[in-house]
C-alpha cells in the first residue's frame, strides 16, 4: 500500500529519494484536512480569487475545474485545487452558514440537532445557524451567514450585543421581504427579536438576512442573530 485507507496520504517507500516531497505532501493533505472548515458548501463554480488554504464544500452543478467534484471538499494548496472525497462520519464547520456538517457517506447534512432519519438515507433535521453581524453603514447591512438552500426557516431570532448607532430602531427580514422577522426593533443594547413566521418560508438559493435601518442610516453596532430552520436530505440512490 502506498497511501493511507482513510486520507490518502502518501506513504515513504524503502530507499526512496527526495523523502521531504512526500512528507510535505502528506502534511499539506492533514492540514487541509485536519479541524475542517469550509467557507462555503453552496458554490459550484471556482472563486476568482481564492485565497491559498481555502476550502470549499462543491455544490451542485460544478462547471470548470470543480466539474465532476460535486460534494467534494476543493482546497486551495500550492495555487491548485486538490480533492478529497469524503467518507462517512467526516465532519465540516461551514463557516458562510455558521453550521456543523457531518457525511453519512452519500451526501452532507446538519449535524447535531435532532430530527428523524430513514432507512433509504433521507432525513430532516431541526437545524440552528447563529453568527454575530457587525453592521456596515448604509440604509441596509446583510450578512455573510446565510439561510441554507432549501430549507424551512421556522423563523429568527436576535439580540443586539453593541448598541446600534445612527437607526433609531431596525427591521429583520430578507431582500425581498424586509421586515419578515420583525419592525421597530430596539436599537440599545440587549434589546430582542424574536421573529416567528406564522407559515414556514421554504428558501431555494443560500440566502443572507437583511436589516434595515429606520429613523436614519446605521453608523454602526453588532447583533447576535440566530436561524432555526428545518433542512431536508433525500434518500441515497
Amino acid at each position: 500500500m502506498s497511501n493511507s485507507f482513510h486520507l490518502g496520504l502518501p506513504f515513504l517507500e524503502a530507499a526512496q529519494a527526495q523523502k521531504h516531497v512526500t512528507v510535505n505532501e502528506a502534511l499539506r493533505r492533514l492540514d487541509a484536512l485536519l479541524h475542517l472548515a469550509v467557507a462555503s458548501r453552496d458554490l459550484n463554480l471556482p472563486p476568482g480569487e481564492a485565497e491559498e488554504g481555502a476550502r470549499f464544500i462543491i455544490g451542485t452543478d460544478a462547471e470548470d475545474e470543480w466539474e465532476g467534484h460535486e460534494g467534494e471538499i476543493a482546497a486551495r494548496i500550492d495555487g491548485a485545487w486538490i480533492f478529497f472525497a469524503p467518507r462517512a462520519g467526516w465532519r465540516a464547520f461551514d463557516e458562510a452558514a455558521g453550521a456543523l456538517l457531518v457525511h453519512d457517506g452519500t451526501n452532507w447534512a446538519p449535524a447535531g440537532g435532532p430530527g428523524i432519519a430513514g432507512a433509504s438515507g433521507a432525513a430532516t433535521a431541526l437545524t440552528l445557524i447563529e453568527g454575530e453581524h457587525e453592521l456596515d453603514e448604509g440604509a441596509t447591512s446583510d450578512t455573510a451567514f446565510v439561510i441554507p438552500d432549501r430549507a424551512i426557516v421556522l423563523g429568527v431570532t436576535g439580540v443586539v450585543i453593541e448598541t446600534i448607532t445612527g437607526a433609531t430602531s431596525w427591521s429583520l427580514g430578507v431582500a425581498d421581504d424586509p421586515g419578515r422577522y420583525g419592525n421597530g426593533i430596539g436599537a440599545m443594547l440587549d434589546a430582542t427579536v424574536i421573529g416567528v413566521s406564522g407559515t414556514p418560508v421554504a428558501y431555494y438559493g443560500a440566502t443572507p438576512l437583511r436589516l434595515t435601518a429606520a429613523g436614519a442610516d446605521f453608523t454602526g453596532g453588532r447583533v447576535r442573530l440566530a436561524i432555526h430552520c428545518l433542512e431536508l436530505t433525500g434518500p441515497a440512490a
